[in-house]
């Protein structure tokens, strides 16, 4: 699904982004409710980046990456941790493009994401290539999702990678 985000541009930089894992529900410009096979999912565009809520068999996650108020540490490049049962694992890049390349790549992930059932995608007024996209699938026993925050102003890319699953335990010697 693609949107136009009615809202002013506030993440001007790569850099202001964050994460956070746990933060209760954002106020949000678009979401998308899923159902994975039993995991209730929901993407969640803000004005401000993104969320994705996980519910499943009485567990719940909640990741957010954006600018966040008092929140000055940088995007982590990984993060796993437990959350409940389940093991959470984040991964974040910043891709530096060319205008040219920024404006195929920029065309290429919001056609890929605005055909995809389980996909949702904002553009922000003023620039076509300004843009939040989030694409999830389930599989191997895990929940997934990958974003991207786009900045063509700077020609940057942050693009993110997450697997939420349940915990495998360590192979007994």
């Amino acid at each position: 699904m693609l949107t136009t985000l009615h809202t002013a541009y506030t993440d001007t930089r790569a850099a202001d982004l964050a994460w956070a894992l746990g933060r209760g529900p954002l106020p949000a410009l678009a979401t998308l409710d899923l159902d994975l096979a039993g995991a209730r999912l929901q993407l969640r565009l803000l004005g401000a980046s993104h969320q994705v809520i996980l519910e499943e068999d009485g567990g719940a996650c909640s990741e957010t990456v954006a600018c966040l108020p008092g929140r000055t540490t940088p995007l982590p490049l990984g993060v796993s941790e437990r959350v409940g049962s389940w093991e959470y694992e984040f991964a974040a890049r910043v891709e530096h493009l060319s205008q040219g390349r920024f404006a195929g790549r920029a065309q290429e992930l919001l056609a890929l994401v605005a055909d995809h059932p389980n996909g949702l995608a904002g553009t922000f007024p003023g620039s076509p290539y300004a843009f939040t996209a989030l694409l999830a699938h389930r599989d191997e026993g895990a929940v997934r999702w990958r974003t991207w925050h786009a900045y063509p102003q700077e020609g940057q890319l942050v693009v993110t990678r997450t697997r939420v699953g349940v915990r495998v335990p360590a192979a007994v010697a």
